[in-house]
């Protein structure tokens, strides 16, 4: 597959990083010479300093000759000419991040005029995502796949007594859920049974909702559930109106705190049932004359990640229920498990799990992206012509960094032992680590052989098995 990325800031790079990983052949196009030359020192691709809507510069790198285009620069006007113009010259496919409200209502038309096959929202992505968290009972960050079927539960055991010091196969509680990884000083671990749950570890726990929801009431800490009525913004951002305006309809009290006067003023028109609050939020006085004492929830959406974690930090020491914080900026990922917030969610890789879902398109239904792209949780709907179909798991010879967490057959969830086996036209929820995701994306392709396949001939040509 060959990929041209148009315009190369955070999201761009991140797409150029997992492609790289998956073995496609990706060029860049940036007008900025020095964000080419750093990203050169880091990721082995073909790098363009251009304009990437010049015509002239399409016709010279071939385009009909690349089966995708994303357009990722910071104008949502010229990504979507980049796409209609790339896509007049022949090239097959195109992406379109388009992040201003006033186009909300105008996307299909914008598609279908533009020759855009898919329109991503960072914006929208991560306020529909913090939106879920907070309507949540959750005390802890999850995802949800099989139509909300099956959860994945990150959880900070700290020195939690049920937790530090076990072996996983002596934790009570856990007969019907998985533990799939375990992060320990920014490293991952694929865990086993014998394995030793150190201090401040974050564990990844997968099973039925009905049993995640059992384990939040077991190891909640006795911290009682406190439903969401009232949530303080800051930052009056994208983000920040489309989180308003998704927690209006659930009939959520939002106060949203602007510091530029403009913004709070426009935001203020827009938003009829949010308060909005002209003010530096980084004053905790301004925010103590808010009542944030009476806020059930916290979420920092500027364009400053530091500011944003750090406010996160100072409203939950102050005694809100839930705080959230939106973080861009990929270094922050190994530090936030030790900070005392809830949630810590990042656009751009809520944004490239959709895109790689396009991408790998058929039977792939949702991915999500885990510790800055080191791993990743796939759900895909098995094929009926898949080499694996009625084989145990226990003699697939899976590689260590893939497990699977879940099996949904006709509606129903099963935790996989070793002795399961896969049917045709179940969804299975996959665990991954980045250095396997070669192997897994041949997962997608039976009939040229398939993950699966390969893994079955393996086991079978040199004896060896899985055991768990």
């Amino acid at each position: 597959m060959k990929v041209l990325i148009v315009g190369v800031g955070k999201l761009g790079y991140k797409l150029a990083q997992l492609m790289i990983d998956e073995g496609i052949d990706v060029t860049l196009i940036d007008n900025n010479g020095k964000v080419l030359e750093g990203i050169n020192e880091h990721i082995d691709v073909l790098t363009i300093e251009a304009n990437g809507i010049d015509i002239n510069v399409l016709k010279e790198i071939d385009i009909k000759t690349y089966d995708l285009l994303v357009a990722s620069t910071d104008s949502d006007e010229t990504n979507t000419v980049v796409c209609l113009l790339s896509k007049k010259l022949g090239c097959k496919k195109t992406i379109a991040r388009i992040r201003n409200p006033e186009y909300l209502m105008q996307l299909d038309f914008i598609k279908q005029e533009m020759g855009i096959d898919h329109i991503v929202n960072p914006d929208l992505d991560i306020a529909r995502s913090i939106e879920k968290y907070l309507l949540k009972n959750y005390l802890f960050h999850s995802d949800e796949f099989a139509s909300g079927k099956v959860q994945m539960l990150d959880f900070h055991i700290g020195s939690h007594q049920d937790f530090a010091g076990k072996k996983l196969k002596d934790l009570e509680g856990f007969e019907t859920l998985l533990i799939t990884a375990i992060l320990r000083d920014g490293e991952i671990i694929i865990p086993y049974g014998d394995t030793i749950l150190a201090e401040n570890d974050t564990i990844y726990i997968i099973g039925e909702t009905k049993d995640i929801n059992d384990f939040n009431l077991k190891f909640g800490f006795n911290k009682v559930y406190k439903e969401i009525k009232k949530v303080m913004i800051l930052g009056g951002s994208n983000t920040a109106y489309y989180l308003a305006k998704g927690l209006a309809k659930a009939n959520i009290g939002v106060k949203i705190i602007e510091k530029r006067r403009l913004k709070a003023e426009a935001l203020s028109r827009a938003l009829e049932d949010a308060l909005i609050i002209h003010g530096d939020g980084t004053d905790i006085n301004l925010l103590e004359e808010e009542m944030l004492r009476n806020m059930d929830a916290f979420v920092g959406v500027t364009g400053m990640d530091e500011q944003n974690l750090l406010m996160a930090l100072m409203c939950k020491q102050a005694g809100v229920t839930k705080t959230i914080a939106k973080v861009s900026r990929q270094n922050y990922t190994k530090i936030i498990d030790r900070l005392e917030i809830d949630a810590a969610l990042n656009p751009v890789y809520i944004t490239a799990s959709n895109i790689l879902k396009f991408i790998r398109g058929g039977k792939v239904v949702s991915v999500s992206l885990l510790l800055g792209g080191e791993a990743e949780v796939t759900e895909i709907i098995v094929s009926r012509d898949s080499p694996f179909i009625e084989k145990p798991l226990i003699d697939l010879n899976l590689p260590k960094g893939v497990v699977i967490g879940a099996i949904i057959r006709r509606g129903e969830v099963i935790i996989p032992k070793g002795n399961a086996t896969i049917l045709s036209d179940d969804r299975i929820v996959i665990f991954s680590l980045k250095e396997d995701l070669e192997t897994l994306k041949r997962f997608f392709n039976p009939r040229k052989g398939g993950l699966m396949s390969e893994l079955w001939n393996r086991a079978k040509s040199t004896g060896n098995t899985f055991n768990n």
